[in-house]
């Protein structure tokens, strides 16, 4: 979501009349796009400002602006820290930052505007995508939930839908843009409808998508399992190009901890829907996060979130210590995990998850898979000359060079090797073909990771 921002101010930027600077050069603007979620964010955006201190002291013309979800939170108090910034945006109002520069730059004061609600949706904004091939498409924004943990719904506010017909309208022109891959956005796809009344339109969401001509992969995060429905299973599963991968939040497999943390589900429920999941998706690769050393989280229950994790085996697990964001419940408990038991747990965690991902993998050599090159990624290493992309299940692919290959195209490769994060192919490409989206077509990929547009994760 984050990253799907930075393309939306960075298309308004350019819409104003701004270009990105080459590398190296130095830009008139610095915008930082901030996250809340981790707590070392916001050491990294005052440590980041600090930097840009002396950049702005050498280039008085210099702009500085920030957005996100921490100006959201931090509001004015990033002026107080950070007297050298321009403008200061919200999670909101991506829009006005072309018109907060040009104020500031009138008024040479800095300019602050925060919004507590969604002023128009921001998918309606222009977008500098990244890739010409894939797409990230936001079918809601906000968040209903009301998680101990999470301080999103307090920055990005109450869930609000995008109309369906809206959302196939913006695929249908990406596709005919060359875009062959959609990544569908929201903070819980599982409750997409609820606004207007329909329970079960991410299903027919889904389906609709199969229908698209050209449109050769979908995929969509992040499901809540409160929400996840038999519907949903059944629409990924009869609908080609809907991938064969799944990311369910777990959180945690102790009911005690699941509880607290205000999930509404146990892990009972959990472990149902990954059943049905598998049932009809055999091949599906799920998925999952993972938090350590929640308040109140004993070594019984740290042992249940193992037990689950052994069940499951999951394809990926994103694991996490729980550290405190001011604003919300967990922050206030008192029963709050020593840092060092928080610290031994996540290592053991991460040793057994790493153990199982590298399994799992192994149990890929041998499959012939077929992977979508991807941008950024480009090759493994020097000596291999190694091309990357993703497997319909997402698992990272690491293939034995096929000349010409290009990111957006698709090849069919056998899996000889694993680790614990990527495949291995080091046989020759069995297919390959270009795609409307391949760089060699096109070639007008933007990497929004240029100067001009610092992205704070």
């Amino acid at each position: 979501m984050n990253a799907h921002d930075s393309e939306r101010i960075s298309g308004t930027l350019e819409a104003a009349g701004f270009t990105p600077v080459a590398i190296g050069d130095e830009p008139d603007l610095v915008v930082i796009n901030t996250c809340a979620v981790r707590e070392n964010a916001d050491l990294k955006l005052y440590g980041t400002l600090g930097q840009l201190r002396s950049a702005k002291k050498a280039n008085p013309n210099l702009q500085i602006a920030v957005g996100g979800c921490l100006a959201q939170k931090d509001r004015g108090e990033i002026i107080n820290k950070a007297p050298w910034v321009d403008a200061v945006f919200g999670t909101h109002n991506l829009n006005v930052l072309p018109t907060l520069l040009e104020r500031a730059r009138a008024l040479e004061e800095a300019q602050v505007e925060i919004v507590e609600s969604l002023e128009m949706f921001p998918s309606d904004l222009p977008s500098k995508r990244e890739s010409t091939y894939s797409a990230w498409v936001s079918i809601s924004v906000g968040c209903n939930n009301t998680c101990t943990f999470c301080i999103v719904p307090s920055l990005r506010g109450k869930e609000k839908d995008r109309r369906p017909g809206e959302i196939l309208g913006e695929i249908t022109a990406l596709v005919d843009q060359g875009v062959v891959e959609v990544t569908l956005l929201g903070q819980n796809v599982n409750s997409y409808g609820a606004e207007f009344g329909d329970k079960l339109a991410f299903g027919k969401l889904l389906r609709s998508c199969g229908e698209i001509s050209g449109l050769e992969r979908v995929r969509f995060t992040s499901p809540h399992p409160k929400d996840f429905t038999d519907d949903v299973i059944a629409a990924m599963a009869e609908t080609p190009n809907v991938m064969p991968q799944l990311h369910m939040p777990l959180q945690s497999g102790s009911d005690d901890v699941l509880r607290v943390m205000r999930r509404s589900y146990r892990r009972e429920k959990y472990l149902g829907i990954i059943d049905r999941v598998r049932a009809a998706i055999p091949e599906a690769a799920i998925t999952t996060d993972v938090i350590v050393g929640f308040p109140g989280e004993s070594e019984a229950d740290f042992e249940q979130t193992l037990d689950l994790i052994e069940q499951v085996r999951f394809a990926n697990v994103f694991t996490f210590i729980y550290s405190m964001r001011p604003g919300t419940p967990a922050a206030e408990m008192t029963n709050q995990i020593p840092e060092e038991v928080k610290q031994d747990r996540y290592e053991r965690l991460a040793k057994r998850v790493n153990e199982i991902l590298w399994e799992e993998n192994q149990r890929q050599i041998g499959n012939v898979v077929e992977v979508l090159v991807a941008t950024g990624e480009g090759k493994k290493d020097k000596d291999t000359g190694r091309m990357s992309g993703r497997a319909r299940d997402n698992r990272l692919v690491h293939f034995a060079p096929c000349s010409p290959t290009v990111p957006g195209d698709i090849v069919e490769v056998e899996i000889t090797g694993a680790a614990p994060f990527h495949l291995i192919s080091d046989k020759p490409v069995l297919n390959h073909r270009h795609t409307p989206g391949s760089q060699s077509s096109t070639n007008n990929a933007v990497n929004i990771g240029m100067p001009s547009l610092l992205s704070q994760k």
